[in-house]
């Protein structure tokens, strides 16, 4: 049986140097820090303060909802930190 020919790969050429690539400026927003920062700590204080008054305070007339309400806040934070650079 004849032995098949072993082909020669082509030698790898870069492309040219016509085409460069642009840099991508990655600054973070000075308002997503104080923002996020300022959710998450309205959001345990809010928790802190219904737990501590005995669901007197922040808001009587939400009742239990005030956790939520509170977990929102924070919830909200994290959003806000998907922005940061």
């Amino acid at each position: 049986m004849p032995k098949s020919r072993i082909r020669k790969k082509a030698d790898f050429t870069p492309p040219p140097a016509s085409k460069q690539a642009t840099a991508i400026k990655l600054t973070s927003r000075n308002w997503v820090a104080p923002v996020m920062l300022a959710l998450f700590l309205i959001g345990l204080a809010w928790i802190v303060l219904f737990y501590v008054t005995e669901g007197e305070l922040p808001l009587k007339s939400l009742s239990n909802w005030n956790i939520v309400v509170g977990f929102g806040f924070i919830a909200a934070g994290f959003g806000v930190s998907t922005q940061w650079k």
